[in-house]
């Protein structure tokens, strides 16, 4: 009887009780040192729990691609384990150009199905910073380089992820959006920007999807480190935006003890142990939440209720995730999951160009490239690295040990002679990059690339069709984790080995993987373009699909691709704006960021922010605007005019009128919507709400959000650049 009353009495660990009784009564009966012991870490990938309460610990690992491989205890070194091969997702770029939330809800499903088979609590990721220099190497991990459509679509894959007991760490708060100084920078931004601009799809995770922990950035704002920075973390995060999480520090962003007690830090990990500084002596109890914070507090030096905060909020996350009833068992490499990859893979890719083939010998005006028509040709030649290179592999912390990669060129082997039994298709390198190494640049033999671009010249006279597959790749100032790109062009000679097959082959379709826009000086001399991001475990099929018209290409461009990099809207403002000087880096361009600055610089780019082709056509009728109390409607039918089946992107733009205060973008994304599957000659009616509160701007006078009164132009499109139908309203 005793005993059943002690266990009743212990609310804690009753799974049906509401999450904040359970942290009550847990906190309730800790000890000082178990309180301490829970806000730090004890290994590499996981912070304490309080075993003799039968409070368990957190499991983390990185994302948000897929799980990475396990480590062993407390070294960067592989665990070796056998049973750690999962599905490598698309990167994050190429999600958010699918422009379709139901496939960032599949997403997250999907990739936190794993994390929970592996026994993972937290997943390290999404990030949601701006791409707001194509130089970074880190942004095929975001979103993009508009708030509006990070915001959209970062919201359902949290969902989805902590609906299956796996929490999300959001990353990287804030103004991570370089990795050149990245431990040292401060950046110095306008208040108006960081509202508009960098905080924005971080609050919508907040406020929306109620992301449950947040990963502090490595950079300063107003001089203090973001892993403890009173003002943003305190002030706006959780005083602001009511956010009950816990706030994770970036692994060894945590710099003194002070700042990290009252600057709003939660759970300290990697102090001394991220490999950027040399491991000692050092443990985990000497972490700055560790004993030194405890020493404080039995000094009295520090109130028990800071301490009480911050351990409530990781209690908090333990019954939300490792103790919480509902939490999936998962599963991992499943054909479900593979599908996923493939259909976010498919609608991810970007056609950018696609003209006529030369014309046939009975004189008939010949079709476009792409889809390949493959009773056309005899022998095609696939040249280029990414054709069989794993792309998964590299990149930093967000590298993947895969079960199985499908390449583009195991799929086109697969699937062309299954279209065309004659066909012949051969493959040349054509470049080398070296190996994807973390912090160096593997040296290039100049020989070597000569013979091997010698040797796909040669090839190419042999072909009717070449396929080049090329691009960026996840080696050290490529796309990877703790370095920049250090030029806006394609390396390893790319650009002058397209220009060569161009003048042997006219026939031939460029396509690159990558996760930052790129220079195209050999843009005139292709039939056709397409442009990858990143595609994970199912790249081969996704793209091979695609190819050969089983999808058509529905994907748009989450980012501007401007002409030359000297046209992105920081660069005329010099070092200071990028990458900085003296460990201080300014955003001059303020709130013009991406499209925004090239409409307000009046600079054409090579391709426009949400544009994409199809291998389709679509109308959109005249758009119906109407005002309503606290929203404005706008309804759109699009209808598909071309020959075979597809899906367009309805991106509805506002102008807002011209204020006395502050300068306005010429017009931002505030609403979109895709269509489902049309076949030639359906139509769909796209119903598409904005919110009066999403047309306010931030007023730097009164630090608030004010939305003026006039006339403002809603302008529907199928890219920023391309507007469709308009119209007018007055609020």
């Amino acid at each position: 009887m005793l005993m059943a009353m002690n266990a009743q009495a212990q609310v804690y660990l009753d799974p049906q009780a509401p999450v904040e009784e359970r942290v009550k009564d847990a906190l309730s009966r800790m000890t000082t040192h178990e309180k301490i012991q829970v806000l730090h870490a004890q290994s590499k990938f996981t912070s304490a729990g309080v075993p003799r309460l039968g409070i368990r610990q957190l499991n983390m690992d990185d994302g948000p691609h897929g799980v990475r491989e396990e480590l062993e205890w407390n070294s960067w070194r592989a665990a070796g384990w056998t049973n750690d091969f999962i599905v490598a997702f698309p990167s994050l770029t190429c999600l958010a150009a699918t422009w379709n939330p139901e496939l960032s809800a599949l997403y997250g499903n999907a990739v936190s199905e794993e994390f929970a088979f592996r026994g993972k609590d937290l997943m390290l990721g999404p990030g949601v910073n701006i791409q707001r220099t194509p130089m970074n190497g880190r942004a095929f991990e975001y979103m993009g380089e508009d708030p509006y459509l990070a915001g959209e679509m970062v919201v359902p894959y949290i969902q989805a992820a902590q609906k299956n007991g796996v929490g999300c760490c959001l990353k990287h708060f804030c103004l991570n959006d370089q990795e050149t100084d990245r431990f040292t920078v401060n950046v110095n931004v306008s208040e108006r920007a960081m509202r508009e601009i960098y905080l924005y799809p971080f609050e919508q995770a907040v406020k929306r999807a109620h992301v449950w922990t947040i990963m502090g950035s490595y950079n300063l704002w107003q001089g203090v480190h973001c892993c403890h920075n009173d003002a943003l973390l305190n002030g706006i995060l959780k005083k602001e935006w009511q956010w009950d999480g816990a706030l994770v520090s970036d692994w060894g962003g945590t710099t003194n003890t002070q700042e990290a007690i009252y600057g709003g830090l939660d759970i300290e990990m990697g102090t001394y142990t991220d490999g950027k500084l040399k491991e000692s002596e050092f443990t985990y109890d000497d972490y700055y939440l560790a004993r030194p914070f405890e020493k404080l507090l039995n000094e009295g030096k520090v109130p028990m209720s800071v301490l009480d905060e911050k351990v409530a909020r990781v209690l908090r996350t333990i019954f939300r995730t490792a103790m919480n009833p509902k939490k999936v068992i998962g599963s991992q490499c499943s054909e479900a999951h593979y599908d996923a990859c493939r259909q976010i893979g498919e609608e991810g890719i970007v056609l950018l160009r696609n003209e006529k083939i030369e014309k046939l010998k009975n004189g008939k005006e010949a079709a476009p490239l792409l889809p390949l028509d493959l009773s056309k040709y005899q022998s095609i030649l696939i040249v280029g690295e990414n054709a069989t290179r794993s792309l998964t592999q590299g990149g930093g912390s967000s590298e993947l040990k895969t079960l199985r990669d499908t390449s583009p060129f195991d799929a086109l082997c697969h699937q062309l002679p299954a279209l065309n039994a004659q066909l012949q298709i051969g493959y040349a390198k054509g470049y080398y990059s070296g190996r994807a190494l973390y912090d160096q640049v593997d040296k290039v033999d100049a020989a070597k690339q000569a013979e091997l671009k010698a040797d796909a010249l040669e090839k190419a006279k042999q072909a009717d069709l070449i396929i080049f597959i090329g691009g960026l790749n996840k080696n050290h100032k490529q796309d990877c984790e703790n370095g920049d790109r250090e030029s806006y062009d394609l390396s390893f000679g790319q650009n002058e080995l397209i220009s060569d097959l161009a003048k042997i082959q006219k026939n031939i379709v460029v396509v690159t993987f990558g996760g930052n826009p790129y220079a195209m000086p050999w843009l005139s001399e292709v039939k056709a373009v397409l442009h990858c991001w990143y595609l994970g475990s199912e790249a081969g099929t996704a793209l091979a699909n695609v190819l050969t018209g089983k999808v058509s290409p529905s994907g748009k461009l989450p980012v501007t691709f401007a002409k030359k990099y000297e046209d992105y809207p920081y660069v005329k403002y010099g070092r200071e704006a990028y990458p900085g000087v003296d460990k201080q880096v300014w955003y001059k361009e303020d709130v013009f960021v991406g499209y925004r600055g090239f409409e307000h610089d009046k600079t054409q780019p090579l391709f426009a922010f949400g544009f994409g082709l199809s291998y389709t056509t679509f109308q959109f009728d005249k758009p119906q605007v109407v005002v309503g109390g606290n929203e404005i409607e706008v309804t759109v039918t699009v209808r598909n005019t071309g020959g075979v089946a597809g899906k367009e992107v309805a991106q509805v733009y506002v102008s807002a009128p011209k204020s006395k205060l502050m300068e306005r973008p010429v017009k931002e994304l505030k609403a979109f919507a895709k269509t489902r599957l049309l076949q030639p000659g359906e139509s769909q009616t796209l119903r598409m709400a904005i919110p009066r509160q999403r047309l306010a701007s931030w007023d730097e006078n009164t630090h608030q959000w004010l939305t003026d009164t006039g006339s403002y132009t809603i302008l529907v499109g199928a890219s920023s650049a391309d507007i469709r139908g308009k119209a007018t309203v007055k609020l």
